[in-house]
């Protein structure tokens, strides 16, 4: 009995961290067909800043999924120079499921 909790323990814990590679490749797919890539990368700087850079900046920021969901949707300027970053097409909910992703990258 306590061999099978374990087993189950261990499958719910894979299960549970496969579906979260998932959901991140997901969301990946997502702002790849958005063309987020297209200006920026997780580990340079190219048209915008490198999403690293941007975990980096926000790390301790607790309002930095709603700030940057909304500039993922709206756009903005400023703050990583002079070029702005168009708004994007994409629902609230992706936003913030990108926002999330950004704010992990390492």
């Amino acid at each position: 009995m306590k061999l099978r909790m374990q087993c189950l323990s261990v499958a719910l814990i894979a299960g549970g961290l496969l579906s979260g590679a998932a959901h991140a490749a997901g969301i990946e797919d997502t702002m790849k067909a958005k063309s987020c890539f297209a200006c920026h990368a997780a580990d340079k700087k190219l048209v915008g800043p490198a999403y690293k850079d941007v975990a980096a900046k926000y790390k301790a920021d607790k309002g930095a999924v709603s700030k940057l969901a909304s500039k993922i949707q709206k756009g903005g300027a400023g703050v990583w120079g002079a070029v702005p970053m168009p708004a994007n097409a994409v629902t609230e909910a992706e936003a913030k499921q990108m926002a999330e992703w950004v704010l992990k990258v390492k």
